[in-house]
């Protein structure tokens, strides 16, 4: 039983890949302590968001992902 973590950008370069598998159920401090700390702390800037299974959360701290189900770590947008 697994949760996929994608990081994306930025948030993949400081944890060093761009793809976790972590055991589920996953809520938000299990995603917390499994990222580690540098990823952690960028995770609690509000400009962070956090799609689970398609849907980005509008309150990430509710995260709870099951067995199979996806999680994507998305950073703030820039572009110009």
């Amino acid at each position: 039983m697994a949760v996929r973590v994608l990081l994306l950008g930025p948030l993949a370069d400081l944890a060093g890949s761009a793809e976790r598998e972590i055991p589920a159920p996953l809520d938000w401090p299990g995603l917390l302590d499994a990222v580690g700390p540098e990823v952690a702390g960028q995770l609690r800037d509000e400009r962070v968001h956090i799609a689970c299974a398609g849907r980005v959360l509008a309150d990430k701290t509710t995260l709870t992902a099951g067995d199979g189900d996806e999680v994507a770590l998305l950073p703030p947008v820039s572009g110009g």
